[in-house]
């Protein structure tokens, strides 16, 4: 199995896919995100790929849901199969996707520079429901680098940031 097939799993299977706020074009800008900080922080990229898909799955509502996470985690280990990772790997993704709405830095977990690529690669993302980046929040130097390229929290594609900077 590959991240294609949990992809296919979900779109075929769960409505939250065509949400505006937490669908496919979020999982998509946490991919996106979680490759930059990923690379920056020696991240394991199979796992932060699978969160980026994988973390939001099991909304039930587009406002507070402070359970999507451990519920996407038991949606997880009910459909192991869909996961093409190691034991240590999808433990690594379920400790992400169950914390990644609760959990601050300075938490044990977010040590894990997987963990922490996973979380910041959400969290850069915040933009799209009217929130600032926070860089309190953030848990790596890169996500927080990241986070001072946003003028006025406004999200910005890599190639607009390089361009803004000279970098292009």
């Amino acid at each position: 199995m590959s991240i294609s097939a949990l992809k296919d799993y979900i779109e075929e299977n769960k409505q939250v896919w065509h949400s505006p706020f937490h669908g496919i074009n979020h999982w998509d800008n946490v991919w996106m995100n979680g490759q930059e900080i990923g690379w920056a922080v020696d991240a394991d990229m199979e796992v932060v790929e699978y969160f980026s898909y994988l973390h939001d799955c099991q909304r039930w509502s587009e406002g507070s849901d402070w359970l999507h996470g451990p519920r996407a985690a038991q949606f997880a280990h009910e459909n192991r199969e869909l996961f093409d990772l190691s034991s240590s790997q999808f433990k690594d993704l379920i400790g992400a996707v169950a914390g990644h709405t609760k959990l601050q830095p300075g938490c044990k977990a977010g040590e894990n520079p997987t963990i922490a690529a996973c979380w910041d690669a959400d969290r850069l993302d915040i933009w799209r429901v009217g929130y600032a980046v926070d860089p309190r929040y953030l848990f790596t130097e890169r996500a927080k680098d990241l986070a001072d390229l946003m003028p006025d929290g406004r999200y910005m594609t890599m190639d607009e940031i390089f361009e803004m900077r000279g970098l292009a």
